[in-house]
């Protein structure tokens, strides 16, 4: 059930909140905010992917 590209859309969502992390306690919190927010939106994006070759299959 876990495939490759489960592997890559995590693998952004890390990147993406250690950078966030970085940036915020570095000084630079706006920097820090704006990359927090690609977070969800990652996810997001994987879940409306997978649910979409999902339903693909299931037809």
């Amino acid at each position: 059930m876990f495939k490759l590209s489960d592997f890559f859309i995590m693998l952004a969502v890390a990147v993406s909140f250690a950078v966030s992390g970085l940036l915020w306690f570095e000084g630079k919190q706006l920097e820090g905010l704006f990359t927090a927010i690609w977070v969800p939106s990652i996810l997001a994006f994987g879940i409306y992917f997978k649910l979409s070759s999902l339903l693909a299959r299931r037809d």
